[in-house]
């Protein structure tokens, strides 16, 4: 029967392109709207617009058409429009607004910059319960509302905040029940002979026999890889050799490592059958599906046969080092910060066990044969915190907070009608003119009006971000919290801290010298930033 591959990357797959969809109309509407914004007042309500789409069908509402939307709905709201968050294939249920790339960025760093969030449709916002309250809960907080076009929300009512919360229950039941249904369809696709859904595994692609049924077929380009490897293995050649052949040939990705090309070669899907994922021990293993006969389910053309399947993890398993046990939290203090200078990937702990004795060294990933091994690893670390201390230890603990500006408003607005008051009535004819003593004080209050509303700063009426100081240095938080609390902060701020391996003549050990790398805007970045939805998991 013959067999038509079907093209399923997403490279294939149906484009989306926003700047595709603007028609000459869509572009006139959108100035019109942008001029009418242009004659509102400075002190407009600012509204974010917020645009998700998980996938575009014929029945979805394009982004383009969800924004025209969106700032006619501003307009109507007298608000102005300050940015637009667009998420496209995103879903909601999987993605919750804070964590969408353009949302998020908004929510968690730009939120002193709009008032009003702007949606849809709630299904376009959020579709689990949970997440709503969330947003709710922020909003109130942050002083912000949420409003739908297409739901009659609006969190500065009573009845708005109920609704909110009923309509995002029944789009929590809709998105649970997706999820069962999608869950339902993959338990029946694993019991049965004829491919369904998936992805199918390396060495097999997607096609079609002649009747238009999905099957599944060998990749040719992926079988003489996996060939050559058995091959190779049965010759006791490296994993690290293939890899490096596999990759300089194309037939396999530039991003292959030795622990995937292992998890390939002793797949049972490579016999033709139907597997799924386990994991032992933190390592990812695909076992055979059995069917009600208690044999393996068979969906695809073999790409080794048995014989040659076990021959091979045969070989594979002759070359296997047993490597002694890690200690909780990892044998490699530092790691992600700690640097080779030559090849610029991690540098990881390596424990050798021989009849002397166990040995701690640093090695690296791509210099040959790990590089220079660093011995004393303990002493490297030592070395990183006197140098990060050196250089940053006096800086201030700083944390980011919010700062609302709606009491100074307030403020100002109370001191602008009281001075005008006072000007009006100290003008010819007002009543603080009639007598020289009640002229006297108004001018004085006025006067001392003025020197209030002079000394506030523009600045804090604002909604801000503000850094405040928490009393300690990092060379005290680091003292109290150790070295793994260091560790977080370097990593988290980008420093890294290349280590450089010099041969030594007569002498076994190399001599190590590090370099700290440290971004210019250190000082920013070491600033803790709260984050506000981290109790949301």
């Amino acid at each position: 029967m013959g067999t038509r591959t079907r093209k399923r990357a997403a490279v294939d797959q149906r484009q989306y392109s926003v700047e595709a969809e603007w028609t000459d109309a869509d572009l006139a509407l959108l100035e019109k709207l942008r001029q009418a914004e242009a004659v509102l007042p400075e002190d407009a309500p600012r509204a974010l617009l917020s645009i998700r789409l998980s996938v575009l069908t014929d029945e979805t509402t394009s982004p383009v058409r969800q924004e025209l939307d969106l700032r006619i709905l501003a307009r109507e709201r007298g608000c102005r429009v300050v940015g637009v968050a667009s998420d496209l294939n995103v879903s909601a249920t999987k993605v919750p607004p804070w964590r969408r790339k353009q949302l998020g960025d908004w929510l968690n760093n730009r939120s002193p910059e709009f008032d009003e969030l702007l949606f849809w449709k709630l299904d376009r916002f959020v579709r689990r319960l949970s997440d709503l309250s969330t947003m709710i809960e922020w909003s109130l907080k942050r002083g912000k509302n949420l409003v739908s076009k297409n739901d009659s929300l609006d969190l500065t009512t009573t009845a708005g905040k109920i609704m909110v919360t009923i309509i995002g229950g029944i789009a929590e039941i809709e998105a649970a029940n997706t999820s069962t249904r999608v869950t339902s369809l993959w338990d029946y696709a694993k019991t049965q002979k004829e491919w369904i859904i998936g992805k199918p595994a390396y060495g097999y692609v997607t096609a079609e026999d002649d009747s238009g049924k999905p099957v599944l077929a060998i990749d040719p380009d992926a079988r003489m890889a996996l060939h050559w490897a058995r091959r190779m293995a049965l010759r006791g050649r490296s994993a690290q050799f293939m890899v490096r052949c596999l990759k300089r040939s194309g037939l396999m990705s530039r991003g292959l490592t030795v622990t995937t090309l292992h998890r390939r070669l002793r797949n049972p899907a490579l016999l033709g059958y139907r597997v799924e994922e386990e994991k032992q021990g933190g390592q990812r293993r695909s076992k055979a599906i059995l069917g009600k006969d208690g044999r393996p389910i068979k969906v695809a053309p073999q790409i080794f046969t048995e014989e040659e399947f076990e021959t091979l993890g045969t070989a594979l398993d002759k070359r296997k080092k047993k490597q002694p046990p890690r200690r909780v939290g990892g044998a490699t203090q530092f790691l992600g910060i700690l640097l080779c200078a030559e090849c610029k990937t991690n540098m990881t702990v390596k424990i050798t066990n021989n009849e002397f004795g166990t040995y701690h060294y640093l090695r690296c990933r791509n210099c040959k044969s790990g590089g220079l091994g660093a011995p004393n690893p303990q002493q490297v670390y030592e070395r990183v915190v006197e140098d990060v201390l050196k250089v940053l230890g006096d800086f201030p603990v700083q944390v980011r907070q919010y700062a609302e500006g709606a009491e100074v408003r307030r403020e100002i607005k109370r001191l602008q009608e009281s001075i005008s008051l006072y000007m009006k009535e100290l003008e010819p004819g007002g009543r603080y003119t009639k007598t020289r003593f009640t002229k006297e004080q108004a001018e004085a209050t006025l006067d001392k009006l003025i020197g209030e509303l002079e000394a506030i700063d523009p600045e804090t009426a604002k909604d801000r971000w503000v850094n405040v100081h928490g009393g300690k240095t990092f060379r005290e938080h680091w003292q109290e919290d150790g070295i793994d609390a260091m560790a977080a902060d370097l990593y988290r701020v980008g420093i890294r801290c290349e280590v450089t391996r010099t041969k030594v003549a007569r002498a076994r050990a190399p001599k190590v010298h590090l370099r700290l790398l440290i971004p210019k805007d250190v000082r920013q970045r070491l600033v803790i930033r709260e984050d506000d939805f981290a109790e949301a998991f």
